[in-house]
């Protein structure tokens, strides 16, 4: 039995500007289809997990001032 594979393969679709720009990059970087694929997807989870770490600290600070202002505090 052949070794069980750790990457898994996925198909998608791009339309032709962005296939074109893929290209180009790929070609002046030498690199491969899917080591870009998996570069902007690795940014991009890091990039959503900074956003849903800002929006989270937002909302606890809304939370804050809510408690202050019933407890008489003001933000001015």
């Amino acid at each position: 039995m052949p070794p069980r594979r750790k990457s898994r393969t996925i198909t998608f679709s791009l339309p032709p500007e962005m296939f074109e720009q893929v290209q180009r990059v790929k070609d002046e970087e030498g690199r491969d289809m899917s080591e870009l694929v998996r570069e902007a997807l690795r940014l991009y989870m890091e990039d959503r997990e900074l956003r849903r770490e800002a929006r989270l600290e937002r909302l606890r600070s809304r939370q804050v001032e809510r408690e202050d202002i019933e407890r008489g505090e003001s933000y001015e």
